[in-house]
């Protein structure tokens, strides 16, 4: 399988975790692309708007790539030349991993930041841990730019997440880091939650020609706020929205698509989806957490799905027959998007209050929760570089 995400105009990434054992490296989370050019057929989204398919189609596998670029979730790997991938992203998530395997090709990296005479020469403990895991990502993101076609994208602080100016100073910093060790600004992108203050910051750096990714979207306002900000992708996690609509209510988005008899997570994929291609932003968007075989049918279009490996290898072992070709259709097209219709107050030029106003308690909920699970993994991998520094020889 060949996955499609090189640079401009596919900047689809998410977030890159490894945990150890026996040296082996693992994806999770939607977290890797990568190239299975043993294990699947080229995989491509077609441009196309047609809901018919190719005669030459023999799986589903096949048919449903036609539609959208289809991206593997949870995969175990060994090496880069079985698996090689074709764009990343660097995070505390996988600077933790990284730090639990010793023999990990990307230790040396870490080791390197530990060591930089500049981080070191810092009295502030503060501030030399904050320029330890500066140096730590920007070095790990140029070990993986040598190694994928693609963009490696590079997790902002969370503990950032309402601080606009912040994240802007952040993104600066880092790029500055990565010119010094050669990584050109087209290879990057940025990724960073989608507070009103993220969502501001994507704004001010794509405005500067810098490649934003938002996160944690869970809601309309948010998905529209970020295409009105221009950025590069947006991320919807189906799953995540699916579940809390299963244990929660009172939400009013939520409530208003159950009585309309559809599943909620797949209604804002749609929604965000069409009012994106309607109104020609150049967001690209992509649905993450996408737990079965249905889902991805429902979602047909929508430029990026990033599914598990088992649903990808089901797909791929169900053959079709010429009859069910055609059963196949692409839910989202800008065609179909160009016939929807969105309220008034829908197409509001989204604002912070506007949006504080919009947001519910499921989007305001998950954001917070995928917020604490960012900055915890922060604070743990500061921890670990205290315990680590000085590194021998230093």
């Amino acid at each position: 399988m060949s996955i499609s995400l090189r640079c401009p105009p596919s900047q689809a990434l998410s977030s890159f975790s490894f945990q150890g054992r026996n040296s082996r490296l693992i994806s999770t989370a939607s977290d890797v692309h990568f190239n299975f050019r043993s294990s699947f057929p080229h995989i491509r989204a077609s441009s196309s708007s047609s809901s018919s398919l190719d005669a030459g189609l023999s799986t589903e596998l096949d048919a449903v790539s036609s539609f959208s670029e289809i991206v593997p979730d949870t995969v175990v790997f060994d090496d880069f030349e079985r698996f090689p991938p074709t764009a990343a992203t660097v995070s505390s998530s996988l600077l933790l991993g990284i730090c639990s395997l010793p023999d990990t090709i990307f230790r040396n990296a870490v080791d390197m930041a530990l060591a930089d005479s500049s981080c070191c020469e810092l009295e502030n403990s503060e501030l030399r841990l904050s320029c330890f895991f500066n140096k730590a990502l920007v070095n790990v993101g140029g070990d993986l730019a040598k190694m994928v076609p693609g963009r490696v994208s590079t997790e902002v602080d969370a503990r950032l997440a309402y601080d606009t100016h912040g994240i802007i100073r952040k993104v600066h910093d880092l790029l500055k880091l990565y010119s010094e060790i050669d990584v050109p600004p087209e290879r990057l992108l940025f990724k960073i939650p989608s507070t009103w203050q993220g969502i501001e910051a994507s704004r001010l750096l794509e405005s500067e020609g810098i490649q934003t990714h938002l996160t944690f979207v869970y809601s309309f306002a948010q998905a529209a706020a970020a295409a009105q900000a221009g950025a590069s992708v947006i991320q919807i996690f189906v799953g995540r929205l699916r579940d809390w609509a299963r244990n929660h209510s009172g939400d009013p988005e939520i409530d208003a698509t159950l009585k309309r008899g559809e599943d909620p997570a797949l209604s804002l994929v749609s929604k965000a989806y069409n009012y994106i291609h309607k109104y020609g932003h150049k967001s690209k968007l992509m649905a993450a957490a996408v737990r079965n075989k249905q889902d991805l049918f429902s979602l047909l279009g929508v430029d990026y799905i990033i599914a598990p490996l088992k649903v990808l290898q089901s797909l791929k072992e169900s053959a079709i027959s010429p009859d069910e070709k055609y059963s196949f259709v692409r839910r989202l097209s800008p065609q179909s998007a160009a016939m929807y219709n969105f309220t008034e107050e829908e197409l509001t030029k989204w604002d912070q209050l506007s949006l504080a106003s919009a947001m519910g308690p499921a989007s305001v909920e998950l954001l917070a929760a995928g917020l604490d699970g960012y900055v915890n993994q922060a604070r743990r991998v500061e921890e670990l570089f205290e315990k680590m520094w000085p590194p021998p020889n230093v």
